[in-house]
């Protein structure tokens, strides 16, 4: 899995809001998956500029915070790729 600075994820995210670029056009532009590009722009949207940092170390999620995410997950309409977003967890 590459990893990406946090500079040039805002970069990019920055440029899908302020032009009328598709993910796609910046997916060749950039040479990056544009799903990933995709997740980027949507971890934005829900949790700020805080998304795009890199993490640190591996996290651990406690029983509670699981059970909340499946609650979440049982009880809207959200995809899981959203639910992933919204709770900052990997879908799989």
């Amino acid at each position: 899995m590459n990893k990406y600075k946090s500079e040039l994820k805002a970069q990019i995210v920055h440029e899908y809001l302020s032009t009328s670029q598709s993910t796609n056009d910046l997916s060749k532009k950039y040479q990056i998956n544009g799903r990933r590009i995709a997740e980027w722009i949507q971890g934005y949207q829900l949790r700020g500029i805080n998304a795009l940092e890199k993490r640190r170390h591996k996290r651990i999620f406690t029983a509670d915070f699981k059970l909340n995410v499946i609650d979440y997950y049982q009880t809207h309409e959200d995809s899981m790729a959203e639910v992933a977003a919204r709770f900052n967890i990997l879908t799989a």
